[in-house]
This record gives C-alpha cells, sequence and structure tokens, in this order.
C-alpha cells in the first residue's frame, strides 16, 4: 500500500534526475557547470508556487529559502546538493520504477547483462514489496543526491499546507557542486541564517551521522623531455613512465578504496591525463584523523620526490590542497543537534544509527565553518555507478524524520 509521501517522493525524484546536474572539478566556474542551475530554477518556480518565503538563487549557485515559523523556536536549516558525482555518465538520465519489489535480480532496459541482486547490495532484503527507483543500465540514478532535493521538497510543501503542525522558521539551501567538494561558499553559513543545521545525504533508514572523513585533494605534474622517438635514446624522459612509477610505488594492498573500510583511510587516483611529454595525476586523500590525512599527503610527497630524484630531467610537483574536515571535531564539543536527530529519528518510528561516513556532505564545510551540520538518510544505495538504486518508501521514512524534526525542535 502506498503511503502519504510516496506519490510526491517518486514523481519528484524522477523528474529532478532527469535533469543532467553533473558537477566538472576541473571547471574553474562558480557552479563548475551551468547545467546545474536547469534544476536549480526548477526548484525555485515550485517553492515560489508551493508558497515559501524568501526564495533566492544567490550568485554562486545555492537555492535559499524559508518555510516559514509556526511557532518560537530555533531557526534548523536542511540542505541537500542538485549535481550529481563526475565519475559516471549523468546525461540522458532514464528512472525506472520498479514496483513492489519482488526479492530477486533488477534488469536494466539499457544494459541487458546488468543485473542488481541482494548479493551485490544486501540492503535489497530489506526493501522486498517496496518501490524502487534505478536508472536504466547506462548511467548513474542521481538519488545522490536528488533524493535529498526530493526529501526536503516533499518535507517543506507538507508543513506549509499543514500550518497546524507546531515548528520553527525552516531554512532549505540547494547546494551545487558538493560531489567535487566547491559545495559551500564561504557566505553560505551567514546567508542560511539559521541555528543549526542537517544535510539529507545518507544511506540506509535511521542512519544519522555526526562524523565524515577528512579530506585533501592532490595534483601532481610530471614534465618530461619530449623528443622524437626514432633520435629518442639518451634524451627522451617519458613522462607517462614516471606516472606509472608514481602509481605502482604507493601501496596498493593497504591504501586503496577498494582494500580499505571503516574507520581505514585510502590515497585515491581519480583519473590521469597526459603524453610522453607532460602527465596530470589527481587524487583524493582520505581519513578520519587529521594525522592519518597528513601521513598520505606526506606519503604521496615523498614518492613523488624519489621519482624526480631518479629521473633529473624531469619536473615533478606534487600540489596538495584542503577539501574539508570531519565535522565530529566540532560536533562532539555540543552533540545537541545530534541528539534532537535522534529523538526524531524514534519520534518517526525508528531506532536511530550512526555510523562514520566514508565520504563528506556539505554538512563537513558546514560545521567546520561554525553551522554545526550533522547528516541525515535519504535510502540512497549504490551510488556512483549504474547499480544505484533508492527505495521511495525509505526515502518516505526520512521525510518523516524531517517533520519530526521540525516538531521536535520546539517542544
Amino acid at each position: 500500500m502506498r503511503g502519504q509521501f510516496d506519490d510526491d517522493l517518486e514523481t519528484r525524484l524522477c523528474r529532478y534526475a532527469a535533469i543532467d546536474t553533473q558537477s566538472d572539478e576541473t571547471s574553474p566556474s562558480q557552479p563548475s557547470t551551468a547545467r546545474q542551475m536547469d534544476l536549480s530554477r526548477v526548484l525555485v518556480a515550485e517553492l515560489e508556487a508551493m508558497g515559501a518565503h524568501d526564495v533566492t538563487l544567490t550568485d554562486y549557485g545555492v537555492v535559499l529559502a524559508t518555510v516559514p515559523a509556526t511557532a518560537d523556536g530555533p531557526v534548523m536549516g536542511w540542505c541537500a546538493h542538485v549535481d550529481t558525482a563526475p565519475q559516471y555518465h549523468a546525461a540522458g538520465v532514464k528512472p525506472v520504477v520498479h514496483r513492489g519489489y519482488n526479492g530477486g535480480d533488477i534488469t536494466f532496459a539499457d544494459a541487458p547483462d546488468l543485473r542488481l541482486s541482494p548479493e551485490i547490495s544486501p540492503h535489497l532484503q530489506k526493501v522486498v514489496g517496496h518501490d524502487i527507483v534505478t536508472a536504466s543500465g547506462k548511467t548513474l540514478l542521481g538519488g545522490d543526491d536528488k533524493a535529498g532535493v526530493a526529501i526536503i521538497m516533499t518535507a517543506a510543501q507538507h508543513l506549509i499546507d499543514n500550518p497546524d503542525i507546531p515548528h520553527g522558521a525552516i531554512r532549505m539551501a540547494f547546494t551545487p557542486d558538493e560531489e567535487i567538494g566547491r559545495g559551500v561558499d564561504p557566505r553560505l553559513p551567514a546567508d542560511m541564517a539559521c541555528d543549526f543545521a542537517y544535510t539529507f545525504d545518507g544511506a540506509g533508514p535511521g542512519e544519522i551521522e555526526f562524523e565524515s572523513f577528512s579530506a585533501d585533494r592532490a595534483t601532481v605534474r610530471i614534465e618530461g623531455v619530449s623528443i622524437h622517438p626514432g633520435r629518442a635514446k639518451g634524451k627522451l624522459v617519458n613522462a607517462l613512465h614516471l606516472a606509472s612509477k608514481i602509481i605502482a610505488a604507493l601501496p596498493q594492498q593497504s591504501m586503496t578504496p577498494e582494500t580499505t573500510d571503516g574507520r581505514e583511510g585510502f590515497i585515491h587516483l581519480t583519473d590521469m591525463d597526459g603524453s610522453a611529454a607532460q602527465a596530470t595525476l589527481r587524487f583524493i586523500l582520505r581519513d578520519f584523523e587529521r594525522e592519518g590525512l597528513a601521513a598520505k599527503g606526506a606519503l604521496l610527497r615523498k614518492v613523488c620526490e624519489a621519482v624526480q630524484e631518479g629521473e633529473p630531467r624531469s619536473v615533478v610537483t606534487c600540489e596538495i590542497t584542503s577539501q574539508y574536515r570531519n565535522m565530529r571535531y566540532w560536533l562532539e564539543t555540543d552533540m545537541t543537534p545530534v541528539e534532537l536527530a535522534y529523538a526524531a529519528c524514534r519520534d518517526a518510528g525508528m531506532d536511530p544509527v550512526s555510523v562514520p561516513i566514508r565520504g563528506g556532505t556539505d554538512g563537513s564545510r558546514l560545521t567546520e565553518m561554525g553551522l554545526p551540520c550533522p547528516n541525515i538518510f535519504t535510502g540512497m544505495q549504490e551510488i556512483h555507478g549504474p547499480l544505484e538504486w533508492i527505495s521511495v518508501q525509505d526515502m518516505a521514512k526520512a521525510t518523516q524524520l524531517a517533520i519530526a524534526l521540525a516538531r521536535r525542535a520546539v517542544t
């Protein structure tokens, strides 16, 4: 049987997912891609139509709006990001709804050999009978984080349509470029003008997260010596060969995403390009502790220096820049927003669960910048690839939690 919010959530998610909003870390623009604003403008129109106040699209690409208060209480923020991950195809998304999931394999119309099964994604065992949304097999779905957008919009619509529900003012923010670590402009905390906030950007029902990775980005550039290969003996310095030495010298069995889990960090080569003359390697560095993150940066620098010393005719540089830090460093000094979320989760009929995020959210940056911002589940699963899926009923649980948060903050 369909629940109270299911139709609205499904319609919104499918509508939003069909809009290409992929971000681009190589772009210097803010936002990094103009296509993200296609969804942002849709949200502006929908927020105005539902009766939200203070609807604004900022010059740095964030949609802001307010659900007006019906009772005295703190101002709460709700955040989600509109962009999708650059690691996989995100254009031409065709959402598919699999009604009343039967517990078996899910197939994909545009990729007949692709299968999604409970063996691959164990959470499927818990959602038999649910309505499952996937893409068609050639793209990611984009539930990360359009599910969060749909949840916030549905909860906001419900609160505006039911002014008898007591709640304080709620400030909504829909950000670009979260997937590339550029979602939080320095002006955003002040523009949100709230006491605390929550990102809706998590996974399984009941998850309330207050720990995230700390994150740096590293760019390694290699300048070789280019010359005609027929006259290259003793003269050519192949930048691609040096790149391969750097990759081979890094720990392959103990410090990559595919060999780590839990609280283990990693060094991840995300992409590389170039030629014999010059090459660029891009890495992300992750660890839950500052010391571990610094050690990974030092290791990468040491490897680059060794390759440079082994071939002094080359020029090898390693630039490391900060992305975000573990939100726990600040939230553990005042767990009030986390405890409020725990209580609201119980109000909504779920047991809260806290696990460290093997990633980050805009909440990591907002918390670091002085706006406490734990993370709330949405139901998203197998993100950043063609097997991405989400249960509409799990999204409804997150919507119920959002409304319970609004109520709980004024009691």
